[in-house]
């Protein structure tokens, strides 16, 4: 298979802050007052539950206003369930988290070439540090990657709430020629120091804004993008 041309203009995500898991409309109001940029809605999972269906995430997002960028985070691994979904849902970013082979990669850029990719590149420990080679494999299909934590006991891929070695995200944020956003046990506490030693475009967050009952509180929110924001600003 040829890849196709690698595109000069990826996304734009500098200094990007994202919360995951939208369990309705009044916290993602209460997001988007915090000055928190992308809204990520996990749908179509393996591990964890749904924070909501897909109908209710879709009117969810039709009565945003104004509309944040959206994200729709998914495990599905073909190219006709993704397109199908982000459409249904009105979202033209998707946040890939499970294994999807290269050519439905390539599949998915040929049917929704306006689509935003964002592919996942999952730290595990001792793991074989092929990590570089994996990226290249599927950097001419997406636009940006995202660095997140792999819970052994859980099999999660995501939503651990788990820190991995921040060396290993440092060290693919310097090869990688995609923006990379940092995910992985973030909190407001460690924000500011994981992006000082990542430099990463952005970062996620969704266990680490959330009281003890995994419900998202406004002053954690707050604390988080006012860290982050602080550390953008004076990389």
């Amino acid at each position: 298979m040829t890849p196709p041309d690698r595109r000069q203009a990826p996304v734009s995500i500098e200094h990007a802050i994202q919360v995951a898991g939208i369990p309705g409309r009044d916290v993602a109001r209460m997001l988007c007052e915090c000055g928190v940029d992308y809204l990520g809605f996990p749908l179509g999972l393996t591990v964890h539950r749904e924070d909501v269906s897909k109908a209710e995430a879709a009117r969810i997002i039709r009565e945003l206003d104004p509309p944040p960028h959206v994200v729709l985070i998914t495990y599905l691994d073909t190219a006709a369930e993704v397109s199908r979904l982000c459409r249904y849902l009105g979202v033209s970013i998707v946040q890939l988290h499970g294994t999807i082979s290269v050519a439905e990669l390539a599949a998915l850029r040929a049917l929704d070439p306006a689509l935003t990719v964002i592919k996942s590149v999952i730290i595990e420990a001792g793991h074989p540090p092929t990590y570089e080679s994996d990226i290249n494999e599927v950097v001419d299909y997406v636009d940006a990657f995202i660095t997140d934590t792999f819970d052994a006991r859980t099999g999660a891929c995501g939503a651990t709430g788990k820190t991995h070695d921040w060396g290993i995200s440092r060290r693919i944020v310097e090869f990688s020629t995609r923006p990379v956003i940092l995910a992985g046990g973030l909190n407001p506490v460690n924000v500011k120091d994981a992006i000082c030693e990542v430099r990463p475009a952005g970062v996620d967050v969704h266990t680490g804004v959330e009281d003890s009952r995994g419900v998202k509180k406004r002053e954690l929110v707050e604390a988080f993008v006012s860290e982050a924001r602080d550390a953008f600003d004076n990389l």
